[in-house]
């Protein structure tokens, strides 16, 4: 377990920063899918049920103005910062051990 602060600009304005805290790694990556999520929803408010797949996860995180996770390292008591590349490497590797519980 492992604190994160995922860092989010939603658009090219710097007004759209904003930031989410995690209690671990994992609890942020599903954040993540969970913004995705969110964001259908807004653009599609008249369907129920929405499905994507982790190619259209991947365009909306390329999309985003930016986004890096800050992963605690109780080592040297510091955060290390990941960039998006990272997060969807993660998030890739934590989805397909979610569908193979």
């Amino acid at each position: 377990k492992r604190h994160t602060i995922v860092l989010i600009q939603f658009a090219q304005a710097k007004e759209s920063r904003s930031y989410i805290d995690y209690d671990s790694v994992p609890l942020a990556l599903d954040g993540v899918c969970q913004l995705y999520e969110q964001s259908l929803k807004v653009m599609n408010p008249g369907i129920k049920s929405i499905s994507y797949d982790i190619s259209d996860l991947f365009a909306y995180i390329d999309g985003l103005g930016d986004l890096c996770c800050l992963c605690f390292n109780p080592a040297n008591n510091s955060y290390i910062p990941h960039n998006k590349e990272w997060i969807k490497a993660r998030v890739f590797q934590h989805l397909k051990a979610q569908v193979q519980q």
